[in-house]
């Protein structure tokens, strides 16, 4: 793995699909059909690492802080099998606004667009896994009826979470991503792209220490000029507690295929819950297999935005 940043990580090029991902979630080929406007803007990242939370920055940054925007509906998963690809591409050819879309591909696995902008948003694996558990663990029978028995599906349905959370973290750090996807490729493939003008690397710890400030550089980078009045309610709409009291605008379909419904979809919004569960011997494996597979800086930054 040492010799995988060298060669790959250290350089920039434009990127070029180069393969097709399919699970029970995943439909990447949708993204061959998609017509990119140029100033399109793509939410990306591996899943539980902040997405929800960005695309409530952009709907909130483009909508002027408007406390009505429904971000489950105005920014779709593209490469979410459901609902089917033409429906989902027709709704958003239907988009008169400057469109935000969300996806949890790897580079390699999309078209990439020169004039498009991507926001990259990482998060430390271990705290991803601890929001995937609250995620996949509350998930009820219309969640897996969608995801398993729906046509199209390719490979084996996902199957309930494991109930004791040290176990689900060792089921997905030596499995790499199961029962979801990899997550080491997904992390370095965006970290290779870093340099290119239209990628902008956010960290949700980041995001936790200086929100304002972030949603400034997002800004900034978005090319989104705001009015200096509406900066304290766009702040105030991007908070956990807030969100959290509007669930239901980011939560898919409202939060029916949850328990507990869109309150359980924004969970805690906290990181570090793995350290009271996790033995010494659990998070020297992980941060081992950190910097094998993503090398020193990414590891570092992945870890806390740094």
């Amino acid at each position: 793995m040492a010799t995988k940043f060298a060669s790959e990580l250290d350089r920039v090029q434009q990127p070029v699909k180069l393969r097709e991902m399919h699970n029970h979630h995943f439909d990447s080929t949708v993204w061959n059909d998609f017509a990119f406007r140029d100033d399109d803007i793509v939410v990306a990242t591996y899943g539980k690492s902040g997405t929800t939370w960005t695309q409530q920055i952009v709907g909130q940054l483009l909508f002027g802080a408007s406390p009505d925007v429904a971000i489950s509906e105005l920014s779709p998963w593209l490469d979410l099998r459901l609902p089917p690809a033409p429906v989902k591409l027709a709704a958003l050819e239907a988009q008169t606004h400057r469109r935000f879309i969300k996806t949890h591909l790897p580079v390699d696995a999309l078209v990439f667009s020169e004039k498009a902008k991507y926001l990259y948003i990482g998060r430390d694996g271990r705290d991803v896994v601890w929001s995937m558990h609250n995620h996949h663990a509350n998930a009820n029978a219309a969640w897996f009826g969608a995801l398993n028995d729906t046509p199209g599906r390719v490979g084996p349905p996902i199957g309930p979470a494991n109930p004791d959370k040290a176990e689900y973290f060792r089921e997905w750090l030596d499995g790499d991503g199961a029962p979801f996807w990899p997550f080491w490729e997904n992390v370095r493939s965006w970290w290779q792209v870093r340099d290119l003008p239209n990628v902008h690397l956010v960290h949700f710890e980041g995001l936790k220490r200086d929100m304002a400030g972030e949603i400034r550089r997002i800004a900034d980078f978005l090319e989104i000029e705001v009015e200096p009045s509406l900066w304290p309610r766009i702040v105030r709409h991007c908070s956990f507690d807030w969100m959290k009291a509007n669930a239901a605008k980011a939560a898919p379909l409202g939060g029916v295929f949850w328990d507990g419904g869109a309150e359980t979809f924004i969970n805690k919004g906290t990181n570090g819950r793995w350290r009271e569960t996790l033995t010494p011997e659990d998070i020297a494996d992980y941060e081992t297999m950190a910097l094998a597979e993503l090398g020193p800086d990414c590891a570092r930054w992945l870890a806390n935005g740094d």
